[in-house]
Order: C-alpha cells, then structure tokens, then sequence
C-alpha cells in the first residue's frame, strides 16, 4: 500500500487552518501587554517518557506565525524520548512564540501521544509475525499526519482513503445479501472489478464465515471481534496464502494473544481514536 506523502502546500494548509481557528481575532492578552521588540528564548520540554512525533510540524507553525523565529530541533521526530528532555528551542519575538506556542504544542502533543501509543503496541507483538496497523478512525483533516505518527512508532499503514483498498464489511454484505446475492458471487464482483493491484478482504465474525470467504476467493479475511481461540482456529484451517487481519476488541492487554493466534494484521482504531496526548509544554524566559 503506498504512503502519501504531505506536501508542503498541503501541511501549510492544515497548519494556517488550526492557526486561524487559534488567532482568528488576534491574541488580545499578549497584543495588550507584551512589547512587540521584546525578544526571548523558549524551550519545548518534555514531561512524559513517549515517542517523539510532529517536531517539523510544530517548527512549521512558529514559522509561519512569524518567518524571523529561529528554531533550533534537538531530537528527530522518530526518536524515543523521556520526562526531562529539551527537543527544541525557539528564539525571536516573545509575542509571537506567544502567539504559535499552542497549536505548535497541540500537533507536537496529539501526534507524540499516537507514536507513543503504537510503540507500546509493537512492543507487545515483539517476535510475531503480526504487524500493528492503524485505521481510518482518526481526527478529520489530519489523517497524513496522524498515519505518519503511526509509522515514527513502529506501526503500519492500513488504507489512506476508501479508494486504497476494497474491503467488504458487514454493511456491505447485509445490503448485497438483501439483494440476493452470496458471500461467493458478492467476492467473485469486487476481484472481476477491482483496480489492478487492490486485493479483495472480507469481514468475518467466525470461523465457518473465515473458511467461506476465503473460498470464495478473499485475498484477506478480516477476523472481527473474535477470541484468540477462534482466531487460531480459523488461521489453521485457512487456505496458504490467504491474509488474516485480526480487528476489534483488541487493546494492550490482549494484543499479545492476537499475535500469538497467528494473524498476519492487527488493526486497532484506538492509536489515532483515542491516545493520550504526550506531556510536553514550552518554557518561556528573556534573553540577556
């Protein structure tokens, strides 16, 4: 599956987006009580041990709110980092590191949570076959760089887009078998009309269902909200050469046992849906 990337015209968007929804009517507090030639040093600081994600998108911001900000990056987005650490500093005008510091802080915070989130998963699958995937369960607008986070933690990419990957889930079978048609004829379809290259999954919630898809002819079988017993079961009888995907349900005290059924994909909605944002805030002080 390919990896878009974020261009730069792209990123500038997402960033003047949330810095307009920031500073639509100005920052009064700083406007009315901090001199626009004040200059001082800032330094972005972490307060939690996690993974570091969205360093580059939060220089961005400061330089955007104002392009005179010196930023100076001290660790690479990727990297592990723990309570105590110095990432960056930033230097220039007080009323505009002022003026950037939060929206800097929220990418910097939210996209260092989900790195940090999705290494504890691919710490608990060590020594498996099973690779941690994401979804499309994240924030609007800011899938690219949420997905990005997921790859600084050691995660993969599931689909970007709807466009990146047919995958037939139990609405769509209710609606097709409505309509008459069987798991078989419903597979047949999607793999005579799919784009060259998109491979053919199904949603499953049981064995019997997993051994029918696959005989229609699935490329993958999503294994949803099954047991790990169940899971096992359902990889050894399936056919060499057919995926799995174990989905739903699966959170960090249980993933182990996903990966140990034999899976090919875990994917958890939880790693852009709900991480917690990574501690990290910024010290301000004047120069001398």
């Amino acid at each position: 599956m390919s990896r878009p990337r974020l261009s730069a015209a792209q990123l500038n968007r997402i960033i003047d987006l949330a810095l307009s929804e920031d500073l639509g009517h100005g920052d009064v507090t700083s406007e009315i009580l901090i001199p626009p030639e004040l200059e001082g040093k800032a330094t972005i600081l972490v307060k939690a041990d996690g993974v570091l994600a969205g360093l580059e998108v939060a220089q961005r911001v400061f330089q955007r709110v104002d392009p005179s900000l010196k930023v100076e990056p001290r660790v690479k987005d990727g990297k592990k980092v723990k309570r105590g650490d110095i990432v960056a500093t930033i230097s220039g005008r007080v009323i505009s590191i002022l003026k950037a510091e939060r929206v800097a802080l929220n990418f910097l915070q939210r996209l260092s949570g989900i790195a940090t989130l999705t290494a504890q998963y691919v710490a608990e699958v060590c020594g498996t076959k099973a690779r941690i995937t994401d979804t499309r369960k994240t924030t609007p607008g800011l899938r690219l760089l949420e997905k990005y986070a997921v790859r600084l933690g050691g995660g993969h990419n599931h689909r970007f887009h709807l466009g990146d990957g047919i995958l037939i889930k139990d609405n769509h079978l209710a609606v097709l078998r409505e309509r008459g048609m069987t798991l078989k004829k419903i597979v047949a379809q999607a793999k005579q009309k799919a784009p060259k290259g998109l491979m053919v999954e199904v949603e499953v919630n049981s064995v019997k269902d997993a051994l029918a898809a696959a005989k229609a002819g699935a490329d993958i079988v999503m294994l949803d909200n099954m047991s790990p017993d169940e899971m096992r079961r359902a990889v050894s009888f399936l056919p060499k050469g057919v995926k799995t995907e174990a989905s739903g349900g699966i959170n960090l005290t249980n993933v182990r046992a996903a990966a140990m059924a034999g899976v090919d994909i875990i994917s958890i909605g939880a790693l852009t849906h709900s991480p917690k944002a990574l501690d990290i805030s910024l010290e301000l002080e004047l120069q001398t």
